[in-house]
């Protein structure tokens, strides 16, 4: 628990958010894109926006977050794919039942849907990809 408190661990952390934010800017515009431009389905939409913003988010992670030397830059993207599409389950799941139970705008409850993940994405990474 003690590493979990540390400055440095911390520091990820917010470095993660910021790298996060910026991945929203992707998520978001590619939601739109797809769902208001191109008509496409939501829910596919929405899987579109999270998985260009994963990607993003690796690269900015890798060399900035988490400062990565690992040589298998493959087998580390894929490890961080996997937990962005277990995020992206969480994503949608929350995001349908908040659709579902509240009737309340798409991207606000996407907003609500991407805080829950992020908080699952940041330790899964830390711990399992660049741990």
């Amino acid at each position: 628990m003690s590493e979990i408190l540390t400055k440095a661990f911390l520091l990820k952390f917010i470095k993660f958010g910021v790298v996060g934010f910026s991945g929203l800017f992707v998520d978001y515009g590619f939601t739109f894109l797809c769902k208001e431009i191109l008509k496409i389905n939501k829910f596919i939409s929405n899987s579109i926006g999270f998985i260009l913003a994963a990607s993003s988010n690796y690269y900015l992670n890798r060399i900035w977050t988490f400062k990565s030397e690992n040589p298998n830059i493959a087998e580390e993207y894929t490890t961080f794919i996997i937990i962005s599409l277990i995020g992206l389950i969480i994503n949608n799941l929350v995001l349908w039942q908040i659709l579902k139970r509240f009737k309340i705008n798409f991207y606000f409850a996407k907003a609500f849907a991407i805080a829950v993940v992020i908080i699952w994405n940041f330790f899964a990474n830390a711990f399992i990809t660049f741990g």
